[in-house]
């Protein structure tokens, strides 16, 4: 039985679907909530509605499991997110129940640049996160990787429906030369499933990133290409831009960028081109052939193609 944390993310979603294909007996941990969990549909999955700040449930929760993959983290929720008590004391939680449950394994998935000295919020907690994973008795594999986009991403698709609601320019770092790898996000599952299978991978700190190196102002220069939106790049300061997102987080629910995605391009996250290759052997996809998921039909379009398209009978 494998546990997974932060089942109902993005990559919690591939990588449930995935392991469910190949025949793994899978249960998630779901935060209590009164909205419907976003689990993949029609994947045969247990459900284990538990906090990471309940240890009694933790421990219920571990009955059976073999190995725990930990993905749950409050970055995405924006100034939402409580990173102490989700990243840092809740990984400490789970740890200590799955060293209580005699978990053979828990596979953490952390970032590049993750350091407990870090000055950024995100790649510290990270950082803090892993040090209980290898401080606690379960063995441990860690992988650190760069950006991670598909489908349903909280990278690629923020960067578009930016764009989207713009009106003429974008605004962009100025001067920023910090580059990142983007990881295709089945290229990461698949080297996460890999690692489960394979024992040598126990007590080992991976960093995984793509074959390719951009800034933000590629990405988003990639992402306008793709989508056929052009915009006017207006350079400003970072500093200028982090106030600009904290102040429009903050007033605008749902606001697609927070400033956990600034610190993503903070510093460089990137590691060799061929640590993939070389640890799993596995090539990964191009960052621009991967991108099809966000182009759109115009409204026209729709309409012509439901046009074309012959009526039902019932």
């Amino acid at each position: 039985m494998i546990l997974i944390t932060g089942a109902t993310g993005f990559i919690g979603r591939a990588l449930v679907r995935q392991l469910s294909s190949i025949g793994y007996s899978l249960r998630a941990l779901i935060r209590p909530s009164s909205k419907t969990p976003r689990l993949p549909k029609s994947v045969p999955v247990e459900v284990s509605v538990v906090s990471l700040a309940d240890t009694r449930g933790l421990r219920a929760a571990m009955r059976g499991v073999e190995t725990v993959i930990h993905l749950a983290s409050a970055e995405n929720q924006g100034s939402r997110g409580n990173l102490l008590v989700t990243d840092i004391q809740g990984t400490q939680n789970l740890v200590e129940a799955a060293s209580d449950a005699g978990v053979d394994r828990i596979l953490y998935l952390s970032h590049l640049g993750a350091a407990r000295a870090s000055g950024y919020p995100a790649f510290k907690a990270k950082g803090i996160a892993e040090e209980s994973i290898r401080a606690g008795k379960t063995p441990y594999t860690i992988i650190r990787t760069s950006l991670v986009y598909g489908p349903e991403d909280h990278f690629t698709n923020n960067i578009d429906r930016l764009l989207r609601s713009s009106i003429g320019f974008f605004p962009v770092p100025n001067g920023g030369r910090v580059v990142v790898q983007p990881v295709w996000v089945e290229d990461l599952v698949t080297c996460m499933i890999w690692s489960l299978q394979n024992e040598s991978t126990l007590q080992q700190v991976y960093e995984l990133g793509g074959n390719e190196f951009f800034t933000l102002q590629q990405i988003i220069e990639i992402v306008m290409e793709v989508t056929r939106r052009r915009r006017y790049l207006l350079p400003l300061s970072p500093i200028t831009l982090r106030a600009m997102t904290v102040f429009l987080e903050g007033v605008i629910p749902n606001f697609p960028i927070s400033s956990f995605f600034l610190d993503y391009f903070a510093v460089n996250r990137t590691t060799s081109v061929d640590s993939m290759p070389r640890y799993f052997g596995l090539m990964p996809a191009r960052f621009s052939y991967r991108l099809d998921y966000l182009i759109r039909q115009r409204w026209y379009q729709r309409l012509w193609s439901a046009i074309r398209s012959p009526q039902r009978t019932p």
